[in-house]
Order: structure tokens, then sequence, then C-alpha cells
């Protein structure tokens, strides 16, 4: 539930909701998204996680990245690893729970509602410190995709869980349309 007059702050986990929309086999517009969670309270920022290759000549993110800066997003970006793993496949890994958690606390006395776009149970500890400090906080991920994308824990610990999928026509669009403001996280 969300009320006119309250602040919210928005922390999306970027390759969390881009898995997210792809189990369910849509993207994200990002553009519409924002607009969504202006009509629904008072945006005071909204934050976005991703890891960049570095070194990279060309990263098929790079073009969302430079879009949601422009278009009011507050971007966090860091330098991603790259490794092959045990199968010799090739995995990249640039975990940014750390900066999320961080700005969350530090705004956390200007908001009155954190909007949380990740089903990582990691976050259950960040929900419940918010909520100690009078936030609420609403998770954004899906049950319903294949496998679930929700840890169980995180979804006890928040007010209120947000499907996904429910969120589809408001925000979403067919996957793989191109365009800047499609959820590209590859």
């Amino acid at each position: 539930m969300f009320y006119r007059d309250e602040r919210l702050g928005l922390f999306i986990d970027g390759a969390n909701l881009h898995a997210t929309g792809k189990a369910l086999g849509f993207d994200i517009d990002y553009r519409l998204l924002r607009q969504e969670f202006l009509r629904r309270g008072r945006l005071i920022r909204a934050y976005y996680y991703t890891a960049l290759l570095d070194g990279d000549e060309y990263s098929p993110i790079r073009p969302l990245v430079d879009w949601l800066q422009y278009n009011g997003f507050t971007m966090r970006t860091k330098p991603a690893r790259e490794f092959t793993d045990a199968q010799g496949r090739r995995k990249i890994k640039g975990n940014m729970d750390v900066e999320l958690t961080v700005d969350a606390l530090d705004i956390a006395d200007r908001i009155d509602h954190a909007v949380l776009f990740s089903g990582d149970g990691d976050f259950r500890p960040l929900v419940e410190a918010l909520q100690r400090r009078g936030v609420r906080v609403s998770v954004v991920s899906s049950i319903r995709a294949t496998p679930s994308m929700i840890a169980d824990e995180l979804r006890r610990q928040a007010d209120d869980f947000i499907e996904l999928e429910e969120l589809r026509d408001v925000i979403g669009r067919t996957a793989r349309q191109p365009g800047p403001a499609a959820g590209r996280e590859d």
C-alpha cells in the first residue's frame, strides 16, 4: 500500500530485477517504472545498482546505464570481475549489496517508504534495520517465476510484497525489444 504524500526511495538491484523480468518473459521499461512510483508517492531518490565489465570496449548495459543517469536515476556502478567456474564456464561477479545497503541506511531518515527491487535474502537484515528506523519496506520480486525469485525470509520480513508479474502491464515491455529504456542487464 502506498500513500500519496509519503516520501519514497527506490533501490533497484539491476541484475536481480533483470533476471526476474527475464524469468517472467518481459523487460522493464525504466521510464514507466519511474513514472509509476512518481504517481504512487513523492519520489525522493531512485537508485540503480549494477556492475560493469572493466576493460570491455563496449558493454551491452552501457546504453541503459547512460540513459538511467540522464533520466532521474542515481547510478551506482563498480567494476565486475570475470572468472571461469569449475565447469569451464565464463562467469561475471559484481555484487552491489553493500552499496545498496549503505545508501538505504543513509537516506532512511529522509524517506517514509523504501521499495526494494530484489529477491535476494541477503537483504533481510537491511529490511529489518530500515523498519527499526520507522521506514516501511516493500519488496518487488516474483513467486510466480520458475523458480521463485524471492527468498522466503525476505518476503516475510517486508511490510509488503509486490509481485513483479502484477506490474507487467504498468512497467513492462516484451522481452528483447531494442531501446535503452529496456531492462537489459546482460
